[in-house]
Order: C-alpha cells, then sequence, then structure tokens
C-alpha cells in the first residue's frame, strides 16, 4: 500500500488518513457488538455456508460494514473477532483447524457482500467514469484535496467501493496534470511575445539587482500613506498588461476563478528559484494566474483607500464647521453687550437727526468689530449659522491635500455605470480625462463641465458671484476645486450603494457579476435541487400562505397572552393610545474559570496538545504545501512549537530561543506545513471530535444548537491595510476585529474583518462556511449583527436567526402583518403595515438566483450580504428580498416577546460568545494580545492558531466532563448531572499557557480516568462544588 510519504505520487492524505480508510479494522468491544450484529437476511446467508466458510462471511462483513472495503488479513490479525464471532453464532465449532478460505472463495463471499449492503467493485468501467468525473471537477478547482473529497463522496453516495489510495493518487495525479497540460498548451499557443517576455522579467532582478521583481511586486500596502499607495499604483500598472490578457485568456481556456486563485497561491509559496525549476510553460501559467489576482486585489485596495480618504476629509469638514459654529456662538454670545451699546446709538440725545450715518457706522464699528456684525446680526435674528457652508469652505482649504493624494488613485481606476447616460459617471469620465491628460481642471472652461449631476442642494455651494462678459452684470461662476472634491463624494456613494463599479474587482464590481452566470442558470432546477435548501424549491405562493396564516396566528396569540397575562414577564400601564409596555429579561450566564477547575493538577500547554493530538489526529491535517516529492513526514514538534508561537503571539524567534528548537527548523515547518486551510482542517478535526464526546450535548440550549458569533478587537502593533483607527477599542492606535463562531462553547469558525466593516455582512459568511461536522440550529447575535437581510438568508439555509436587540419597542414599530394596520387597532402589539406579497411574487426567480448564488463556493458571501443590505441602491428583488425578511424578522420578534426562555437562550448563546473572548484574550497573552505581524494573510494564520489552542484546551476540559458525567450517569446522580450542564468548558486556570515549553517526544501522560476518579469521592466533589456558582438549569 503507498503511504504519505511516497513521494512521486500526490500527497493526498496523511498517514493517519489513510490508516482510517484503508488500515485493518481494530475493534473495541463495542464495534465487535456493533458491527457482527447479523439482520435476518444476512443470518440467512451466513448460515447457508459451511460453517468454517460461514465464519469469514460474517467475519469479512463485519469489516465491510465498519470500513465499505475489503481486507487481505491473516488468522492471527482476526483471532479476537473470529473467537467473538464462534461464540456467538457457532458456540460449537472449534477454531483450532480453521484456515483461511481460497482466493476463489473469499471472492465468492465478497459478492455475497456486495448483494447484501447494496455495493459494487470499482471496476475498469467505474474507474474510467470516476476518472471523467474528476476531470469535469478539475475544471472547476485544480486542489488535489478537493477533488479527491468530491470522488469520495461521489463514491459514498453510489455505494461504489473506495478503489486502492494508489488507484486514486494516479487517477487524480494524471487528471489535475492533464488539466494542467491543457492550460499550458492553449496558453503556449495565444502567449504573445511581449506578454511572455513580461512574464519571465518578474523572474529577473530589479534595477538595483538587489530584489527580484515579483518578490516586489508580492508586496502589500500596509497603510493608507501617499507612499504606500503610490507603490501600489505602480504595482497596478505593471500587472495591468498581464490582467488584460488574462481575463480573455481564462474565460477562453474554461479555467475557473477557484484554480486561478490556487496557482496565484502558488507563486506566493515558491520562492523565484523554485518558479524558475519549473517547465516555463507552467511558471508561466502561475505567474500569470498571480498577476490576475493580484491585480483584481489592487484594485480593491485602491477603492479603499479612496473612499477611506474622502471620508477623513469629510469627517475633517465637518468637524472644523461644528467648531466654527460653536466659535461663532460663543463670540455672538461675548458680543451681545456691544451689539447693545451699538443700538444705544439710535437713541443716544447726543446723536442729531443730520449726524451722517457714515459717523454714526464709524462710532459702531469701534464699539462692534465690522466682521462681527453678521455674526451677532444672525444670532439676534435666530438665524442658523450655515455649517454646509463652512463645510464646503473648508473642502477648499482642503483642496491641495485630497488633490495630491486622490487624484492619483483617482485616474487609475476604471468605473463603469449600471445605467446609460448617467450624470454622474460623465462628470468622473471628464474629471479623469482631464487630469489624465495631464491639465489643471482650473484650466478648463468652466461651462466644459458636465454639471447635471449636480443636485439642487449642493448649488449654492458650488458657485461664486462673478462678473459676465460685459462686466455689467452679475453671473454665477463654478468653483472648480468644490466640484472636484463633489464628484469624489458622489462617486464613493455611488460605489458604496453599487451604482457605479469597478470592472476588474473582487468586492465592487457589479452585483449581476456575482450571481451565477446565465448559461448555469439554464439549469435552475438542478442547481436549486443540489443546493437543498426546501424554500427555494417550494412554490412561493405556498410558502407565503404558510406565512400568513402564521403572522395572523402569532399577532392573536401575543396579545391574547398579554390580555390574560399568561406572558407574566411584561408589563403594560397607561391606557388607550397611552399603553406602554416593558419585557423583563431573565438572566442566564454560565461562569468561567469555573471554581470546579481548581483542584486540579496544572498541566503544560505542550503535554496538553499533544493528548489532543493522539486523541484527534489533528496533525494529520497538516499536509505539505506541495502536493508531491515529499520526501519526508513534518516534524510534530515543530508544528506543535509554531502553532504555540502564533497562537500565543510569542512568535518564531522567540519559540526558538525557549524550546531550543531552533529559528530555521521552525520557520521552515511552519512555512510547508501552517496555511489557513492546513489550520482550519485541524481546528475541525478538534472540534468535531469535541461534539462526539458525551458531554456536548449537555451544552445544548433548549435542545437546540444553538451558535453566536461576534466581533473581538485586537490591536495591530504593526500597519496593516485592513487596519483602522477606532479611539474607543484602541486609543491613538490601530486594529482589527476577529468574529468568531461559537457553538456549545466551542469556536467552530472565524474571520479577521476591519474595525470599519460590518459584521452583520459576515454572519452568513461565518456559519456557510463553516466546514465543521457542528451545524447550528439557531443562531444569534447582537445589534451589530442585524441588517435587512440576515433573517430570510439564514431561514432558506436551515439557521433560524436569533439576534438581542438593544432597543426591541424600536423593532416593534417596523412589524409588518397579512392584513393593513386598521386590522389590529385594539392590540398592543402591532404591525405598521401590510407585506407586499405582489411583489415578492413578481420578483421570486430573481430572488432564487441571488440565493443560488450564495450557495456557490466561487464567491465571496460577505460580499453579497453587503449589496444587499445596502440602503442606498434600491430596486425591486432588493425590495422583495427585505419584504420576505421582515416577516420573518416579525415572526421571531413576537416569539421573543413571547417566550421568556428564547430570551433566556439568546442571552446564554451570546454569554458564551463572550466567554470564548475573554479566553482568546488569555491565550494570545505576549504584546497584550495585539497582531505583530506584517500582512492580513498573516493575523487570518495567528489567528487560527489561537483558535486551535483554545478549541484544545476546550476539548481536554470537555474530554475530563465527559468521564464524570458518564460516572454520575452510571450512579444516577440526577442533581450532579444538573451542575455538569452548567459548568463551562471554557476554563484556562489549570493550563499552563506560560511557563517552559518542551515539545519533548515523549510528553507526560495524561490520565483523564484518574483524575475523573477524584469526583467519585463525595468530599472531593463537595470541595469542588464550593463557591462554585454555577446552578443547574431548569
Amino acid at each position: 500500500m503507498s503511504t504519505a510519504s511516497d513521494s512521486h505520487r500526490l500527497a493526498l492524505l496523511s498517514a493517519a488518513e489513510i490508516e482510517a480508510l484503508y488500515g485493518f479494522p481494530n475493534f473495541s468491544e463495542e464495534d465487535r457488538q456493533a458491527y457482527f450484529e447479523l439482520s435476518e437476511q444476512e443470518l440467512a446467508v451466513v448460515e447457508a455456508r459451511y460453517r468454517s466458510v460461514g465464519l469469514f462471511l460474517a467475519l469479512e462483513l463485519g469489516y465491510f460494514k465498519a470500513k465499505q472495503r475489503f481486507f487481505d488479513f491473516t488468522l492471527e490479525q482476526a483471532q479476537q473477532d473470529l473467537r467473538v464471532l464462534a461464540a456467538r453464532y457457532f458456540p460449537d465449532f472449534s477454531l483450532k483447524s480453521l484456515k483461511l478460505p481460497s482466493r476463489p472463495t473469499r471472492t465468492g463471499l465478497q459478492q455475497d457482500i456486495l448483494k447484501l449492503t447494496g455495493y459494487r467493485l470499482c471496476d475498469a468501467q467505474g474507474m474510467k467514469d470516476l476518472e471523467g468525473r474528476a476531470e469535469r471537477l478539475a475544471t472547476r478547482s485544480t486542489q488535489p484535496q478537493y477533488v479527491l473529497r468530491e470522488l469520495m463522496q461521489h463514491l459514498a453516495n453510489e455505494n461504489v467501493v473506495l478503489p486502492v489510495y494508489t488507484a486514486l493518487q494516479d487517477l487524480i495525479g494524471r487528471v489535475l496534470n492533464r488539466e494542467r497540460q491543457r492550460v499550458v498548451s492553449r496558453l503556449e499557443a495565444s502567449l504573445p511575445r511581449r506578454v511572455k517576455t513580461q512574464l519571465m522579467e518578474l523572474l529577473a532582478t530589479g534595477d538595483d539587482d538587489s530584489l527580484y521583481q515579483i518578490t516586489a511586486l508580492k508586496k502589500e500596502a500596509r497603510d493608507f500613506s501617499r507612499r504606500e499607495l503610490k507603490q501600489e499604483v505602480q504595482r497596478r500598472q505593471v500587472f495591468k498588461p498581464l490582467h488584460d490578457f488574462a481575463t480573455q485568456f481564462l474565460a477562453e481556456a474554461g479555467l475557473s476563478n477557484e484554480s486561478s486563485r490556487y496557482y496565484a497561491s502558488l507563486v506566493r509559496f515558491y520562492t523565484v528559484y523554485k518558479l524558475r525549476r519549473q517547465p516555463q510553460g507552467t511558471s508561466r501559467l502561475y505567474l500569470l494566474c498571480f498577476a490576475h489576482q493580484r491585480f483584481r486585489e489592487i484594485n480593491d485596495n485602491l477603492i479603499e483607500a479612496f473612499m477611506h480618504l474622502v471620508s477623513s476629509y469629510k469627517k475633517e469638514a465637518k468637524t472644523a464647521a461644528d467648531e466654527a459654529m460653536r466659535q461663532a456662538q460663543v463670540d455672538a454670545a461675548k458680543n451681545l453687550g456691544a451689539a447693545g451699546q451699538v443700538l444705544r446709538l439710535f437713541i443716544d440725545p447726543a446723536t442729531r437727526a443730520e449726524t451722517p450715518f457714515s459717523k454714526i457706522q464709524a462710532k459702531a464699528f469701534k464699539l462692534l468689530k465690522r466682521e462681527q456684525f453678521p455674526t451677532v446680526a444672525d444670532y439676534l435674528l435666530n438665524i442658523d449659522f450655515d455649517r454646509t457652508a463652512y463645510q464646503w469652505a473648508q473642502y477648499t482649504k482642503l483642496s491641495s491635500r485630497f488633490k495630491i493624494n486622490l487624484r492619483h488613485l483617482f485616474c487609475e481606476l476604471e468605473f463603469g455605470v449600471r445605467v446609460d447616460n448617467a450624470p454622474l459617471l460623465k462628470a468622473v469620465e471628464f474629471l479623469q480625462r482631464v487630469l489624465r491628460e495631464g491639465k489643471s481642471p482650473q484650466q478648463i472652461p468652466p461651462q466644459d463641465f458636465p454639471q447635471r449631476f449636480i443636485a439642487q442642494a449642493h448649488r449654492p455651494y458650488l458657485y461664486q458671484d462673478a462678473e459676465n462678459l460685459r462686466g455689467n452684470a452679475r453671473a454665477k461662476r463654478l468653483i472648480v476645486d468644490r466640484y472636484e472634491f463633489l464628484v469624489y463624494r458622489e462617486l464613493c456613494d455611488a460605489l458604496q450603494a453599487g451604482n457605479i463599479f469597478v470592472r476588474h474587482s473582487n468586492e465592487y464590481k457589479r452585483f449581476e457579476d456575482d450571481l451565477i452566470s446565465d448559461e448555469r442558470w439554464a439549469s435552475k432546477d438542478q442547481l436549486l435541487k443540489d443546493i437543498g435548501a426546501p424554500l427555494l424549491t417550494t412554490q412561493i405562493e405556498t410558502t407565503l400562505a404558510t406565512l400568513r396564516q402564521a403572522l395572523a396566528d402569532r399577532f392573536d396569540e401575543v396579545n391574547q397572552r398579554i390580555i390574560d397575562s399568561t406572558n407574566e414577564h411584561i408589563r403594560v400601564r397607561g391606557k388607550g393610545e397611552n399603553r406602554r409596555w416593558t419585557l423583563a429579561y431573565p438572566t442566564s450566564d454560565e461562569p468561567v474559570n469555573s471554581p470546579f477547575y481548581t483542584q486540579l493538577p496544572g498541566i503544560d500547554i505542550a503535554d496538553l496538545l499533544w493528548f489532543v493530538a493522539g486523541r484527534t489526529q489533528f496533525l494529520s491535517k497538516f499536509t505539505h504545501v506541495l502536493e508531491r516529492y515529499v520526501k519526508q513526514p513534518p516534524d510534530p514538534r515543530l508544528i506543535l512549537a509554531s502553532l504555540v508561537a502564533m497562537g500565543t503571539n510569542m512568535g518564531l524567534g522567540k519559540m526558538a530561543e525557549v524550546s531550543g528548537l531552533g529559528l530555521a527548523p521552525l520557520q521552515s515547518a511552519s512555512r510547508n506545513f501552517l496555511r489557513l486551510e492546513t489550520l482550519k482542517a485541524a481546528n475541525d478535526a478538534i472540534s468535531n471530535a469535541t461534539a462526539q464526546l458525551p458531554a456536548f450535548k449537555l451544552y445544548n440550549i433548549q435542545d437546540k444548537l444553538h451558535s453566536s458569533s461576534d466581533g473581538q478587537r485586537f490591536e495591530t502593533q504593526i500597519n496593516t491595510f485592513n487596519a483602522r483607527y477606532s479611539p474607543k477599542y484602541f486609543g491613538l492606535k490601530k486594529g482589527v476585529s476577529a468574529c468568531t463562531l461559537v457553538a456549545n462553547h466551542v469556536p467552530i469558525n472565524a474571520r479577521i474583518i476591519g474595525t470599519q466593516e460590518h459584521e452583520s455582512h459576515y454572519v452568513f459568511d461565518l456559519l456557510y462556511n463553516n466546514t465543521s461536522d457542528i451545524k447550528p440550529e439557531r443562531h444569534s447575535t447582537d445589534t451589530h449583527g442585524t441588517n435587512q437581510v440576515n433573517f430570510w438568508i439564514l431561514q432558506v439555509f436551515g439557521h433560524g436567526f436569533a439576534p438581542r436587540y438593544k432597543n426591541l419597542r424600536k423593532k416593534t414599530e417596523t412589524l409588518v402583518g397579512p392584513e393593513p394596520p386598521s386590522h389590529y387597532a385594539d392590540k398592543l402589539i402591532q404591525p405598521q403595515r401590510k407585506f407586499n406579497e405582489k411583489l415578492i411574487v413578481a420578483e421570486w426567480p430573481n430572488i432564487q438566483r441571488i440565493m443560488a448564488s450564495l450557495a456557490d463556493k466561487d464567491v465571496s458571501q460577505a460580499t453579497i450580504v453587503r449589496k444587499l443590505s445596502s440602503y442606498a441602491l434600491q430596486n425591486q428583488t432588493k425590495k422583495a428580498l427585505w419584504e420576505l425578511d421582515d416577516i420573518y424578522r416579525t415572526l421571531y420578534v413576537l416569539d421573543f416577546i413571547d417566550h421568556a426562555d428564547l430570551r433566556q437562550a439568546v442571552q446564554k448563546a451570546l454569554n458564551r460568545g463572550e466567554a470564548y473572548h475573554r479566553f482568546r484574550k488569555a491565550v494570545a497573552f505576549v504584546n497584550t494580545g495585539a497582531f505583530r505581524v506584517k500582512t492580513e494573510a498573516e493575523q487570518a494564520l495567528w489567528n487560527e492558531c489561537s483558535r486551535l489552542i483554545a478549541n484544545a484546551v476546550i476539548f481536554y476540559n470537555t474530554a475530563l466532563l465527559s468521564k464524570i458525567y458518564e460516572q454520575k450517569l452510571a450512579a444516577g446522580d440526577d442533581v450532579a448531572i444538573q451542575i455538569l450542564r452548567g459548568i463551562s468548558p471554557v476554563a484556562w486556570q489549570h493550563i499552563n499557557l506560560f511557563g517552559s515549553f518542551e515539545f519533548s517526544e515523549t510528553p507526560a501522560t495524561v490520565d483523564l480516568d484518574g483524575l475523573a476518579a477524584l469526583y467519585e469521592r463525595a468530599d472531593y466533589w463537595q470541595q469542588a462544588m464550593a463557591g462554585d456558582d454555577a446552578a443547574p438549569e431548569v
């Protein structure tokens, strides 16, 4: 059998995974009880054979049930299993003279087993069909593990026996090689000389011979400074001709976005030396894909920078206007006395009637300066300070700054518009043309500027009085600097709304480009069926009829329960239209770092990770970045040390010092094995193992798997492009937000986002891209996790949305119902409008397409949700989506008001998220938890390492609690079991996160059975419970 170390083949599976799939079954007593249980039909087939042959039939049938494959084995290997079977089904049969059946007999037994189980072998035709399926999969993604997973799933669905590992290695290797060669051959045939030359220049040194061009181009902008953005623009200009060719070529070659991203990722990993050693055609393909991906990333960065800078100028102008208004009020109040003296001049007896007004003015200006008169006069007349006028004046003062910082970004980008003849786009294109020609807008006659896009409210501030050509009349003249800033400001608003887009962008392309293509949507019925979301395949009229009745019933029931005081948590005051209500919120808390753990002996984090690795096999998920030619397996000590180094924020340098493992080996191991996909797979392995522990279900909330998500802020000590200022969290420094999905205390998914990004855009993203086996049924967030579409989207994909609103009363003012508000005039809780059923029905096909696109792994779920939840862009489809969301939100709010246990469940789920945040902060204790990494990719990597350490500790605690739970269950101690329900596995006071880091190959033994046995003693149990405020759940 092939092993993971066969270097000439693809390393599709680790040694542990190969053993799990193909290794000879090693049954426990429980396994034998389950797998050797024979049905009546199976027993009849066994008894139809001679006893010795029937015994082997029963044996191989049990092995097949366990692993769905056949094994070659010796009598010695199967001795204990044969004894159990003989005692159970052939009690008078002696095993002494037993021999293995002949090969023909065993073939016959295997045929019997295939008939009994409904399986078939993967014969020559089956392998051919499988290779054809692999070829189709390879056009979607050239990641070997993806192709393998899909093939294995297909074989399982079709009840086909898994071929031997080497056959799968060879098949997938052939297919991927052919796919790569197909694309490479097509590339070589269509590659223009200039593009070929430029691709090769990427592997040449720069002008100073100190840095390869591709190395410099891999660098990412760190912040929004002019220097960083200028370099980003220069990188874009290098990539542009490559991107233009790649866009057409990749579409014609049929290379998927996923495959393109995969090839591009290899450029980030390979050194220039390794890229040069690749076949020329292959390295050119990798470089072309990298240029294509990097160009679009740079476009997103430039748009983000442009919008950020425009926003900062707007804030600066607003702040200056607010300060000017405050100062004007102070000055006016301070000069009121002088104003009074000016007024006295007109009633002063000493002022004669024939006194020239100029003399009176002169006296007045001595009392109150001329420039202060307008401010004081406006104050006395109660005329509002024109804050807007001052803001526009401030833009004029800022013009030299915004010109130098915004123009080079503005000129670099290429914009498109959703509708023809858009006035704003005409202004954008005009200004771009002028600036690209090296002209100053001040040189252009004002009448040449497109001005249709200027709103009436802005016009008073964009024009100034000027003489006309005759010099005797007053005319309005455009203030060019203000016009330029208005274009920038309106452009940002349009980009945010989606009315204007950037053609070659990931985040800011047309919304239609995020959706499934017309070609794929032609197979709409099959696509919707494959998604497996009943709401999308049910007739919308049927769904709306059900919802209409549910709303009618809930409004009646909720109000009736208030009237008859069945809902004892709501308090009503006043009468008639003056009725007001308040709602009590039951508290629900599970203590973190419960005193339950204080009696436990401490355990070093290294020993704990070794223990968890042995129980969960998470180390097997760290595969080498190169799929083949891997000559030796990874050193687990180096992987564990690297995990702790990054997860605690210690860094590899410090870890090398304290562990004695050496910096170079640690760097090599982390570079080769610690990637986002391997870390996520390792986290999934631990999460899945935790979910299999007996105590895991103790943490279900109301018998549901109830998750929550929330963001946690972390300071960044080194500037990165996604870091933002947030005085509330970071003072004068920058930081990012780590959003984590927590279910039954287990962190099952996480993502780093900017603090300026809305958390609600990532709620579905976290749930849908959760690859663990833990699938939440209900999900909670605070108000920051809500928007106009999350109720509907989560409902479609099988998650009930249950947020906690900061202002519930305000939400009850936007409820919808099946009838107009007049129908509910006598009710305390009533809808504000009738939902628009006709609009939903009319837009249903478009809604289906959007939902199907959200299910597509080739797009960013967060990007689509961001665009759908934007208030700025309005169309009929989005309005219909919001209508559906309003219906499900109304049903939830009514349930929330009516059921105290739901409010308690939501609070408990959110508390668990907060508990994880405290734990996550304790794990990353070095540098006060601040990130000290240079890129966004490294932030994601270090965050996953922290999550893995937390996951490992939670597994360890849950494993111990499971032992104690089984102990109390066997003793029939229901009180103790109720107490265990309230003890959180999120605890770390007994974990040594700060001590020595000895990653020895012979770690200390962890005796969970011995620890659990202590809790059998009444005195030990009572002492563990002493002072523990974990109360039984009712």
